[in-house]
């Protein structure tokens, strides 16, 4: 099932477009906080977003920046503002599609189906951990933070995977070894060391520094 967020302000247009795309089967929520449209994108991982412009706080044009920054998930603008300029800013700050209000809620319809079509009909779904800002996205193997995004080796990312798929648990230094054996390249544990001491550096670089805890004896942990 297709997950679609809705970031419109609109309390009857927000719930009308939520009530009529599940009863065509798709799993849809409402942004609850225009403060906080990142956090809420990211805690529900949808595979398309529909935006509007004239939002509380922040436009849509700006949220529309912060969701590219850390995804390539299909942007579709919803606005009144449909003049030439707004559209073609809406389209460059990396919306996929632009409809303008009023509109039919089968256009509405057909638009998500085709841009969910022909984003997803040979790609695995986009997937995002997130932890204390920091969002690891686990198509592209990249991490950002505060609008930074800070590439990743393979043995980092697989590091850092291991640890973000296990907030506050520990895990021990033989069961990241085995992760990063997965490719039957050689590792042992001084390689272990060696990686993890460049992915904190990075880590601490783009201000997360103690992300990473050395449980000593035992592994490491991403504590919650």
């Amino acid at each position: 099932m297709y997950k679609i967020l809705i970031v419109e302000d609109d309390k009857t247009i927000s719930r009308v477009l939520k009530e009529h795309l599940e009863k065509w089967g798709y799993e849809v929520e409402t942004v609850k906080d225009f403060q906080k449209v990142l956090e809420e994108f990211v805690a529900f991982d949808p595979q398309i977003v529909l935006l509007d412009i004239g939002l509380p706080f922040f436009n849509g044009h700006h949220w529309c920046s912060e969701i590219r920054a850390i995804s390539k998930v299909p942007i579709i603008f919803i606005s009144s503002a449909d003049d030439n300029m707004n559209i073609v800013m809406a389209l460059n700050m990396g919306g996929d599609d632009f409809i303008a209000k009023p509109f039919d809620m089968n256009v509405i319809t057909a638009k998500v189906q085709a841009l969910l079509r022909r984003t997803y009909s040979f790609k695995e779904q986009t997937n995002l951990i997130e932890h204390k800002g920091a969002v690891l996205n686990l198509s592209d193997a990249t991490l950002t933070y505060q609008d930074q995004k800070i590439e990743l080796t393979k043995n980092e990312y697989r590091i850092l995977h291991t640890l973000m798929a296990s907030i506050g648990k520990i895990v021990s230094r033989d069961d990241i070894i085995t992760a990063l054996w997965e490719d039957d390249s050689f590792v042992d544990d001084n390689t272990l060391t060696v990686n993890v001491t460049r992915l904190r550096r990075k880590l601490a670089e783009a201000g997360l520094s103690e992300f990473i805890k050395t449980k000593k004896g035992i592994g490491y942990v991403v504590e919650a």
